[in-house]
């Protein structure tokens, strides 16, 4: 694995790190705050729709699709019709995906433990540029 970020480095301005790479187009579907919370909540199982929508606080069911099709096409999620009355739709991570998650479980992690020290830095740093304006 190391190797592998090695190859990404910026000493050798690869990967993200280059204007045109495809890699932006991935990092930013995965990077931006739906497609993280998409992506570590179906690390849990597969979800129905429903289910997506009400474990992650504050997105709406347009923002919940429009996420969820750029996942499936990324390679990161499958989406199952079972054929019912009505049709059952789950998703759930690929291969690809639950790798991903336990990437992206990492940082959430961290940032869950913290929080505090994060928040108490913005305050620290709100009040000095209070005090020189």
């Amino acid at each position: 694995m190391e190797a592998e970020l090695e190859r990404v480095a910026p000493r050798g301005r690869q990967g993200p790190f280059v204007d045109d790479c495809p890699s932006r187009v991935v990092l930013n579907h995965v990077a931006n705050r739906w497609g993280t919370l998409i992506v570590t909540s179906l690390h849990q199982g597969p979800m129905r729709f429903h289910q997506l929508r009400d474990n992650i606080g504050g997105i709406s069911e347009k923002m919940l699709s429009q996420n969820l099709r750029l996942l499936i096409r990324d390679g990161l999620i499958d989406r199952t019709v079972e054929s019912s009355t009505p049709p059952r739709v789950s998703y759930a991570l690929t291969p690809l995906g639950r790798e991903l998650a336990s990437l992206l479980r990492t940082l959430i992690d961290w940032i869950t433990c913290r929080t505090d020290d994060i928040v108490a830095a913005q305050q620290r740093y709100d009040r000095a540029a209070g005090e020189s304006a």
